[in-house]
């Protein structure tokens, strides 16, 4: 059968550059390769596979192409280069610099040294609740790298310079053949960075950086709570081989308060109050994260009584409203009574058993399930 003419095959028009050739061989080997279809299409997609890559082999060498364009099929061999038209080399090729991509680095044939993105590091920030509450602006301290005078970055100790790698002949990877595949690995010698340095620089062990300490200005937005993290993007561990840094992430420890608990938007607080308080009732200050608030207590309070102040909780950082306070009552025993304190208990309680049960309805209730208990 006639051979397709080389254009039609990619998809694409005879003036393409060669990033279009390449762009379009790389869509066409994914859809078509042997392992992306089995049962019945694997045999049509193995043939579309070969002929994209034949077509790709052409039109991706300049003088080639130039013979195709020239003559047609006629003017080319499909076996120059060594690999023939059923070879994976131009499959390797091509794809070279997605696998670069996928693993961290810029890979391909001839590419140069790999290049990788820095890591990136954690910070541990403890803050107080009024500032996550509120928000702060502050300064950090981190271990950061700058380039040693010493050696200008080269990391070869003066007057001495970087060698190529041989391993690699300074690619910084090395292909191994599987099967139908070209894999593309990191040089175990120069371990991607493409050089061999014999006499590396004293001060920086040969490394071309010292590490240091650098300060960052922080800004903590109003609202953030326990575990949540601030990116400071840039801010990681340099990149190898000019690669990108990575990123700084803060994250965010709220200290124990002494009177609040965080409950997500809300807060709670226990408010103790003194027997006769609670049971006259009255005006009775409450403390907020914002100054103090007044509750008014009704006569006869209960223990464990709990009030809601609105609009007195955090305003978070996704939130459009502010939660709420639970002022929780607690009731508290007089200690260290003295002796005439003592005595008009005892008289206040004996006009209470006078009285019956009507000043303790729980007490009454409780006793009565007890008896019922017992039955």
């Amino acid at each position: 059968m006639a051979k397709r003419d080389y254009y039609d095959v990619l998809g694409v028009p005879k003036n393409a550059t060669d990033d279009d050739i390449k762009k379009a061989y790389r869509k066409l080997a994914m859809k078509h390769h042997p392992d992306r279809n089995q049962g019945d299409t694997a045999t049509k997609a193995e043939e579309r596979f070969k002929e994209a890559k034949e077509a790709y082999e052409m039109l991706s060498d300049p003088h080639k192409r130039a013979a195709y364009d020239q003559h047609g099929h006629a003017g080319v061999d499909p076996n120059l280069g060594g690999r023939g038209a059923e070879g994976f080399g131009g499959f390797a090729e091509a794809f070279g610099d997605i696998f670069g991509d996928i693993f961290g680095g810029q890979g391909g044939r001839g590419r140069g040294q790999q290049v990788y993105r820095g890591n990136d590091l954690s910070y541990a920030m403890e803050i107080t609740l009024e500032e996550a509450a509120l928000g702060k602006e502050t300064q950090i301290r981190i271990p950061s790298w700058e380039t040693c005078e010493t050696c200008s970055g080269s990391g070869a100790k003066p007057g001495t310079s970087a060698k190529s790698c041989t391993t690699c002949n300074g690619a910084g990877t090395v292909h191994m053949r599987q099967g139908f595949f070209s894999i593309q690995q990191t040089c175990p010698h120069c371990r991607g960075s493409g050089k061999i340095i014999p006499e590396p620089c004293t001060a920086c062990s040969g490394q071309g950086k010292i590490k240091k300490t650098k300060t960052l200005e922080v800004k903590i937005p109003a609202g953030i709570a326990e575990g949540m993290r601030i990116r400071s993007a840039g801010n990681g561990e340099p990149g190898t081989n000019g690669g990108p840094p990575g990123d700084l992430y803060i994250e965010l420890r709220v200290k124990p308060h002494d009177i609040f608990e965080r409950d997500g938007d809300d807060l709670h607080c226990s408010v103790p109050v003194g027997m006769t308080t609670a049971a006259l009732g009255g005006n009775i200050e409450v403390p907020t994260l914002n100054g103090k608030a007044e509750i008014d207590l009704p006569e006869s309070t209960q223990h464990g009584k709990t009030f809601r102040l609105r609009g007195k909780g955090i305003k978070g950082v996704r939130s459009s409203y502010p939660g709420d306070l639970y002022c929780h009552i607690t009731v508290e025993t007089p200690v260290r009574i003295t002796e005439h304190q003592r005595k008009l208990l005892r008289e206040l309680d004996e006009s209470f058993r006078k009285s019956g049960d009507r000043h303790s309805p729980n007490a009454k209730s409780w006793t009565d399930r007890v008896k019922d208990l017992f039955k």
